[in-house]
């Protein structure tokens, strides 16, 4: 009487490879995925794994997470690593948001209506979609402010949403403030930032 075979558990999660070539997954496709499935954006209908941050990427996250929690006003709430659905089928994680107070506490995913300002903190491996890509994305979607955070050494560059329009007609940032000292800024609120508060 021979064994009987161990059945082998199924492996990690992985997108669908010819929904992942058709590009069709969206917004919805996302609120559906398991529990044990990695942290993803979905960027034009192609689910894309988010690589693990660094820990000076975390650091400056969390510093920054705390000096705004003390300081922001009643009508917004600080969030980290959030979904934001941008379109039917494109949604980002920004690295810190701030979205209007009024948002309930049990959303996994923002509209992009509801988020006021988008924090990138740029990596190694994240530098080109954090300088091109999302900010093009936040400011399509109409997200009004953007930070991207340089690290080594930290530098903030802070953009505003303009009447500059790009060739598509879609409107774009304009920078309002860099600084690897100190950020003053009177919106979205009363803003006097000293870089080394966020530095680690």
């Amino acid at each position: 009487m021979s064994a009987e075979p161990i059945p082998t558990p199924p492996g990690p999660w992985c997108p669908d490879p010819m929904r992942q070539q058709r590009a069709d997954y969206t917004l919805e496709d996302l609120l559906a995925l398991p529990d044990d499935a990695p942290r993803v954006e979905l960027v034009d209908g192609v689910i894309q794994v988010t690589p693990s941050p660094t820990l000076g990427h975390q650091d400056i996250s969390f510093l920054l997470r705390l000096w705004l929690h003390s300081r922001v006003p009643g009508h917004l709430r600080i969030a980290q690593a959030v979904g934001v659905g941008l379109s039917f089928n494109t949604s980002r994680q920004p690295d810190v948001l701030l979205c209007r107070a009024e948002v309930h506490s049990d959303r996994s995913r923002l509209r992009a209506e509801d988020v006021v300002l988008a924090v990138e903190i740029v990596s190694p491996g994240t530098r080109r979609i954090d300088r091109f890509a999302k900010p093009g994305e936040y400011a399509a979607a109409g997200i009004p402010f953007y930070w991207r955070i340089e690290q080594d050494p930290v530098h903030v560059y802070a953009y505003r949403i303009g009447d500059r329009v790009g060739p598509g007609g879609e409107r774009q940032y304009e920078l309002v403030a860099d600084g690897a000292d100190v950020i003053e800024l009177t919106e979205p609120f009363e803003i006097k930032l000293p870089i080394a508060e966020i530095t680690p």
